[in-house]
């Protein structure tokens, strides 16, 4: 009889549909999805045997809707593990593990990790970083400032802000179109790192780490992620996760590194996005997917520390303007002499693009693997060059 895995989710994503899903299928879970967006989960491919309307925010009513199909479908419904890879659904399914007492994230860890307000509180006494409401900025603030959602996700309404004036005109803008607390931050210089980790509650394993290049001030659009060593700062990451109760299951830590210091810039307690996820999977050689589930089941990590095989590039390919997108390549994979290549899509031929200098610009991305950086920079120069995304 198949277990029962609970997927908790929000909007669809690619790596839910491709990623988890066909990981759930390997390891022979029933899932079934708890959504307030049931219309964005139809035609699911398996092992989805059911979609289940739910307010995910709320971890009562989470429960509650376990609970319920639990009780009407009997044994085969109860659940084996509760899971999302979600930003915004980290605690209440964090909630809802503990409630069944299933293996999962603290929830106050989860908390802590989406409330950049509570994560700096958390982090003061190792890494003192200023933050404040942003509508209650002290006049002797270390500026220039970073204006961001306290709690906001894919460099949404991020600004980096060099006055009180500009700070007061952007907290305007921002509040006339959403009404989400913003919080500022002193602006963390330096080169900027990702760290990729996997926890099963009993160790927590560094997977890797990419450079980040980003868009000119004041955006933060994210225009490159390259493969890395960790940096020597890495050990002072993993003590600032462990304080704030990061370690279960996958997460990835975005931070600066200057002057032979880290500092967190922010904690995405889930797996790396924007197709990220499947090239540390290839990059690896590892069913990275299916270790993050078998986490959340109670199984532990295998014992072999994967490597990576090579060098990797993640490059979106960013809207430089707004209209209807009329020209753009479906999904690509191909060699290029010794560099793999594969392209996905995140917009299609049709689709209304609004420039919104944010993470959400992104049409698609195009991933490389190969031998060395000169090979695969190379390799993308030609494929981007090979192909046509226009927008009219």
């Amino acid at each position: 009889m198949p277990a029962s895995l609970y997927l908790v989710a929000g909007k669809a994503t690619d790596s839910v549909t491709h990623g988890f899903l066909p990981a759930a299928a390997r390891l022979g879970l029933d899932v079934i999805v708890l959504t307030d967006r049931p219309a964005a989960h139809t035609d699911l491919p398996a092992p989805v045997v059911a979609v289940v309307g739910c307010d995910v925010s709320d971890f009562r009513d989470v429960v509650h809707r376990i609970a319920d199909r639990a009780a009407g479908a009997g044994a085969a419904a109860e659940p084996a593990g509760i899971f999302s890879n979600s930003d915004f659904l980290q605690a209440p399914a964090a909630l809802a593990a503990a409630y069944f007492g299933l293996p999962g994230k603290d929830w106050r860890a989860a908390a802590r990790a989406k409330n950049k307000a509570l994560a700096r509180r958390h982090l003061a006494h190792l890494d003192p970083v200023f933050a404040a409401d942003a509508r209650a900025v002290p006049a002797d603030a270390p500026y220039p400032l970073v204006l961001k959602p306290r709690e906001g996700v894919a460099s949404e309404d991020v600004f980096l802000v060099r006055d009180a004036r500009e700070l007061r005109a952007r907290v305007a803008e921002i509040g006339a179109r959403r009404a989400d607390p913003l919080v500022a931050e002193e602006y963390l210089p330096g080169a900027l790192h990702t760290l990729e980790t996997l926890g099963d509650g009993h160790e927590v394993r560094v997977l890797g780490s990419f450079r980040t290049d980003v868009s000119p001030p004041p955006h933060f659009v994210e225009e490159r992620l390259e493969w890395a060593p960790p940096p020597p700062e890495t050990p002072q990451v993993l003590e600032q996760l462990a304080a704030l109760g990061a370690g279960f299951g996958a997460c990835h830590t975005e931070f600066a590194v200057h002057e032979g210091r880290a500092r967190i810039i922010e904690v995405n307690y889930r797996l790396i996005g924007d197709h990220c996820d499947f090239l540390l999977a290839d990059l690896l050689g590892v069913p990275l997917h299916e270790q993050i589930l078998r986490a959340h089941l109670g199984s532990r990590l295998p014992p072999a520390v994967p490597r990576p095989r090579g060098h990797a590039v993640a490059e979106p390919v960013i809207a430089d303007r707004a209209g209807r997108l009329t020209a753009a390549p479906g999904p690509v994979e191909l060699d290029d002499g010794g560099v793999r290549l594969a392209y996905r899509p995140q917009r299609t031929v049709g689709d209304e693009v609004a420039l919104t200098r944010t993470n959400r610009d992104y049409l698609g991305t195009v991933r490389a693997i190969g031998p060395g950086p000169d090979d695969v920079r190379a390799a993308l120069a030609r494929f981007r060059a090979a192909h046509e995304w226009t927008i009219a």
